[in-house]
């Protein structure tokens, strides 16, 4: 094993070696990441390997190396762009199968190719490594590491920059084309769930972000969509009453619970150029009006928009020429 850190065992159950076929088809069927169970085990992993080469990452929720070693894994094997796939075994819930293995130690991780074992490697080692692992990988199964295969980054950053500018549908598409190659891929579950919210699918939304893993937690197109939908909460139940909040403000400028009302109606309507408007507006008359609670829904509205949209680049100056006078 060219590659091994440490000193994994030969695994036990590894079939003949069968024959390889086109890795180029096989990358196209089923996702780039799984859970694979004992029972799913012979055929995600020793079947799968017999036309592309499948990486075995065996882990557990308490193992603190695992925790660092898995995102990387996910992220590379994401990067290969189909001509690698990753089988995550949680050995807590698979001891049958972790004992056959004969794992002795975790994080530790086999690649399978043709039915059979072919490298692995233990404990967590550095990214730049383990690339050097999956690279070793793809050229033994015969394939050309770096090339072939869609662009699963640049296809998620092709699909923000469409969010980000009002293209919710284009953007859908792509992130949907990216979950079709990795169904785990957070960057497009993220992003899907923030143009489930822009076309006013809010509980479709909260669905995807509940699913999504702990881990997950800080990313940034999450937290937009969490903001989206605290905002759309909020204003929901002011949109039928957006006539008359209207008719409020135009009667007293100086109602400010009003105009905040409003504002928050317009968001749930969709109308974010009447919303910042009428933040901006509260925030002029009076900026720590409420604990400055204009300034703060501005805010979540910007981390909701993402920082590249025009409305939050335009809102940002705007409020800063007010702050900042």
């Amino acid at each position: 094993m060219s590659t091994t850190t440490g000193s994994p065992g030969t695994p036990g159950p590894a079939q003949g070696p069968g024959t390889p076929g086109d890795q180029g088809s096989a990358a196209a069927a089923g996702p780039l990441i799984k859970d694979v169970t004992t029972a799913s085990f012979m055929a995600d992993v020793i079947e799968t390997s017999r036309t592309v080469p499948v990486i075995v990452d065996f882990w557990a929720p308490w193992c603190g190396p695992c925790k660092q070693l898995g995102p990387i894994l996910e992220k590379l094997v994401t990067a290969a762009g189909g001509k690698v796939r990753l089988a995550k075994v949680d050995i807590d819930q698979n001891q049958a199968l972790a004992g056959q293995l004969r794992i002795q130690s975790i994080p530790m991780v086999y690649a399978f190719f043709g039915g059979r074992p072919l490298d692995g490697f233990a404990g967590a080692i550095p990214e730049s490594q383990v690339k050097a692992f999956i690279d070793n990988v793809i050229a033994a199964a015969g394939g050309t590491p770096g090339d072939g295969g869609p662009d699963l980054a640049k296809m998620v950053a092709d699909a923000r920059a469409l969010l980000e500018k009002g293209d919710d549908g284009g953007a859908l598409s792509l992130y949907s084309e990216v979950l079709q190659h990795d169904e785990k891929n957070v960057d497009a579950l993220a992003g899907l769930a923030r143009c489930y919210i822009a076309s006013g699918e809010t509980e479709a939304a909260q669905g995807l972000l509940d699913s999504l893993p702990e881990t997950a937690a800080n990313h940034p197109d999450a937290a937009a969509a969490r903001a989206a939908l605290e905002l759309h909460a909020a204003g929901a139940a002011l949109t039928g009453e957006a006539a008359a909040l209207e008719a409020k403000v135009a009667a007293d400028p100086t109602d400010l619970q009003a105009r905040y009302d409003l504002a928050l109606a317009h968001f749930a309507a969709n109308r974010r150029e009447a919303s910042v408007d009428q933040l901006i507006e509260i925030v002029r008359r009076k900026r720590d009006w409420n604990d400055s609670a204009a300034r703060k829904q501005l805010v979540k509205m910007f981390e909701a928009w993402g920082p590249q949209d025009p409305l939050t680049i335009e809102g940002r100056q705007r409020l800063s020429a007010i702050l900042f006078a």
